[in-house]
């Protein structure tokens, strides 16, 4: 697969596992794992960019006498996933148009 649409699409997969309520790493990676292998390694940068972006803010709470960092969608978090699921219809059509062999034969 292209690197910027892998990268594309684990930003919004990102964003869509902390859209109904904070998370942090770990627990991130759990909820991607029946959808998509995401590693630390690859997550971690992925975090940085979008809060750099303003997509979700980032606060460390204690859990277990240890610091934690919970993150948080923006509302600009929620319109990129929303301008992504438009996007993707545009997306389909095109799979559709390849899949199917292109154009007309006249």
């Amino acid at each position: 697969m292209d690197i910027q649409l892998k990268r594309g699409l684990l930003e919004v997969c990102v964003l869509a596992s902390i859209k109904n309520a904070d998370s942090y790493g770990y627990r991130m990676i759990k909820d991607m794992k029946p959808y998509v292998e995401i590693s630390e390694s690859t997550l971690y940068p992925i975090l940085r960019r979008l809060e750099e972006g303003r997509l979700l803010t980032v606060r460390s709470a204690e859990h277990n006498g240890r610091l934690r960092k919970y993150y948080s969608i923006t509302e600009a978090g929620r319109q990129r996933i929303e301008s992504f699921l438009e996007d993707w219809k545009e997306l389909l059509a095109i799979y559709e148009f390849i899949r199917k062999g292109g154009g007309t034969d006249e």
